[in-house]
């Protein structure tokens, strides 16, 4: 397959519309339609279910799209990694949730950093939920994600910590004089809805609860009385005073892991990782 198909066919099937596929690629609708029948001809597979209508993935080409996905993805990071050992940059990018893990980066930088051979690291602080695709396209040589919020699927991994959940609620919520909660008394909250997350591809999934773009958002709205956030125990330390945290006995713990490409061949990165390792 050339990269040029599957761009086209990652577009229209993410689209499920040759129309819009056509309008985000750039190209007239035609060549489009005729470079996917190409593709399912040399595959010798049916790739798209087409009827007047709609346009629906079969089983092959929801295998075809997430492999693709990942391929592209790692056609973008060649270049990008590329691009910047030849700018003379020798440097590593480290990605981490803006808000997330922040006494843990501190005293990770300060290890590598005491290394003999240590180089310059940029950390590049994300939104909810998006290190995974800044590691994947290549903007980032290195990442600290959490299990089970972040997927690593395809990544290298080395587990740093694991702690436990706590419910940030309004200050003065009856439920704040509680020793510890459980999901089901959260659940139970009809005045308090979870928030809605964002998913890889910026969407948000159904529900009642507001959708929230980062932390600062959502400990505003928690505040407001308008949701309750169920978080890591390290969150304590950003909190406001007009919210309160309680453990949740039952909440799933949450692992922090470092996260880099498998193919990747850095002694930088290496070294980073091992300092990690040791704290």
């Amino acid at each position: 397959m050339e990269t040029r198909e599957l761009r086209y066919f990652v577009a229209v099937a993410e689209e499920l519309h040759f129309g819009r596929a056509a309008r985000r690629l750039g190209i007239a609708q035609p060549p489009l339609s005729r470079a996917i029948r190409q593709l399912e001809r040399r595959l010798g597979v049916a790739l798209l279910e087409r009827t007047s209508r709609a346009v629906s993935l079969t089983d092959a080409g929801a295998v075809l799209l997430r492999e693709g996905q990942a391929a592209l993805d790692a056609v973008d990071a060649a270049e990008r990694r590329t691009r910047r050992t030849a700018s003379g940059r020798p440097g590593l990018v480290l990605v981490t949730k803006a808000g997330a893990a922040n006494e843990l980066v501190a005293k990770l930088l300060d290890a590598y950093a005491a290394e003999p051979h240590a180089v310059a690291v940029d950390v590049l602080l994300c939104g909810i939920g998006e290190q995974e695709g800044l590691l994947r396209d290549g903007r980032a040589d290195v990442a600290l994600l959490h299990h089970p919020f972040d997927s690593t699927t395809g990544f290298d991994i080395e587990e740093l910590s694991t702690e436990g959940q706590i419910a940030v609620l309004p200050a003065g919520h009856p439920l704040t004089t509680r020793t510890h909660l459980r999901m089901a008394d959260i659940s139970a909250l009809p005045d308090l809805p979870l928030p809605r997350w964002p998913c890889r591809d910026g969407t948000y999934p159904d529900g009642p609860g507001p959708q929230i773009r980062d932390h600062v958002q959502l400990f505003q709205l928690v505040a407001l009385g308008r949701t309750v956030a169920v978080l890591p125990e390290s969150s304590r330390s950003h909190l406001r005073n007009d919210v309160t945290a309680v453990p949740v006995l039952d909440a799933p713990p949450v692992t922090t892991v470092i996260a880099w490409p498998p193919h990747s061949r850095s002694l930088a990165l290496a070294g980073l990782v091992q300092a990690a390792t040791r704290l």
